[in-house]
């Protein structure tokens, strides 16, 4: 498998995971915590776990939020894995620009797995333990906004990477 199909599976894999778990949170948006998973990620107390724990408890949805937690650590190491293989295709293929954009959608990768993997993990052992913890909730809260910039770049800059390597080659 080249490099390039290797990215562009696991990268559009991602996006297909994403979808999937995206479904899967949405019965947990139903209830009294409207922002569900992303609610419980940016908590950052043990109190407001427990209470986002408690009203999911209360409505039957505590293995609904395991099942979506598990789905995310699946998700997060397809599309992780396609962006910093996308990042190490650009900066091959790549000149100027281009390279450039490759490191940065690199180094977004290995920031977006590691965050993420982080956040979901320290999520997933207060819901398995049935208790928030302070240190985890606020470890969870305090690398969210990176997870969360360094998605967007892997994103936005995969979509420009593709662009751009159109236009070098249509060009050269």
């Amino acid at each position: 498998m080249s490099l390039r199909t290797g990215f562009l599976t696991f990268w559009i894999g991602g996006l297909v995971a994403f979808a999937i778990v995206i479904a899967m949170h949405l019965p947990l948006v139903l209830t009294e915590v409207p922002g569900g998973i992303g609610d419980h990620q940016a908590a950052g107390t043990a109190a407001e776990v427990n209470r986002i724990q408690t009203a999911w408890e209360r409505v039957g949805l505590l293995d609904t939020a395991k099942r979506a937690m598990l789905g995310d650590l699946v998700f997060i190491g397809i599309y992780g894995l396609g962006s910093i293989l996308a990042g190490f295709h650009f900066r091959r293929v790549g000149t100027g620009a281009l390279k450039h954009l490759g490191t940065a959608i690199l180094v977004a990768g290995l920031v977006f797995t590691v965050t993420d993997y982080g956040e979901t993990i320290a999520q997933f052992i207060q819901l398995s333990a049935r208790a928030g913890d302070d240190a985890l909730a606020g470890f969870a809260a305090s690398v969210r906004p990176f997870k969360m910039a360094a998605w967007i770049i892997t994103f936005v800059g995969v979509l420009a990477a593709m662009v751009i390597g159109r236009k070098q080659n249509a060009s050269g």
